[in-house]
């Protein structure tokens, strides 16, 4: 009886142990993330103002100026990347989902995809890089635009996979019981089951090409001037607030606060959309 109770003890310390030391380590890491977080309000509403949106980057030692053309470059690269990126990834996916489950084919995709979706975004850009912009001599949108889709795809892949692959089996045989060809019920059914937790998928992929940087300093680079010339460089959010943070101009160095911030607003707005989203949908 005392032996049992002598072990009980310890496992109710080493419960207790076990439990103190994750609230610590999740209390370390909830301490540095508010902090990010605080300083990144506090200076970013600080230098946040509506010439951000209506004025150029400056030129050195300027007052004045914005964001407009960083911006809008970050919008059309992001947007293109997208609407590139995302039809490759569903496609890719469904196959590994309905098609290549057990082949060698599908197996090698698989390991592919989970390679790029682990690789440092450096690299990437490097890749894009050598394939194109040093091929053609210069910087441009265009490759900008290829760097941040070939992040993209893997999240999508890996999205649609799994989203397809909680359906249920049995509305693939009922819709194949009513005479429905494999592409209809792959098309009318499954994709249309797991339609909310892809949309997950796409938005969490914007959200993390939103912030990516070293993939536009190898390709799109920057330009301080507006322009929408995809075959040369153009301005983004990310290496515009690089350039600016690292410069010794207090102007610049207040844009890039104010830049940062923008940037941590959307990406918390496309993370709490894609919750919701994903949440409504197990609702119903």
């Amino acid at each position: 009886m005392s032996t049992a109770v002598s072990l009980g003890r310890i496992r109710k310390l080493k419960n207790a142990l076990a439990l103190t030391i994750a609230m610590i380590a999740m209390l370390f890491g909830l301490f540095w993330l508010i902090w990010i977080l605080a300083t990144t309000v506090e200076l970013g509403v600080a230098s946040f103002s509506w010439r951000l949106f209506t004025e150029m980057t400056p030129p050195p030692g300027s007052e004045g100026g914005g964001l407009a053309n960083a911006i809008a470059g970050s919008l059309i690269l992001i947007s293109l990347a997208t609407i590139v990126g995302t039809p490759i990834g569903i496609f890719a996916g469904v196959y590994l989902a309905e098609y290549g489950k057990h082949t060698w084919l599908g197996h090698t995709t698989r390991f592919v995809n989970d390679l790029l979706l682990s690789a440092p975004s450096i690299i990437i850009g490097l890749f894009v890089y050598d394939i194109y912009v040093a091929r053609v001599g210069h910087f441009s949108a265009m490759s900008g635009v290829v760097a941040l889709a070939l992040i993209v795809i893997p999240v999508v892949v890996r999205t649609t996979e799994n989203m397809l692959q909680l359906v249920p089996n049995t509305l693939r045989e009922a819709a194949s019981a009513l005479g429905a060809p494999r592409w209809a019920v792959i098309g009318k059914v499954t994709l249309k089951a797991s339609l909310a937790g892809i949309m997950t998928g796409i938005m969490l992929a914007v959200a993390r090409i939103s912030g990516e940087t070293a993939p536009l300093l190898f390709t799109s680079l920057s330009n301080q001037f507006w322009t929408l010339d995809m075959n040369k460089p153009m301005a983004s959010l990310p290496a515009t607030i690089f350039k600016f943070a690292m410069s010794p101009f207090k102007e610049w160095q207040q844009l890039a606060w104010a830049g940062v911030f923008l940037i941590t607003l959307g990406v918390l707005t496309l993370n709490i959309l894609a919750r919701i989203l994903f949440r409504n949908k197990h609702k119903q």
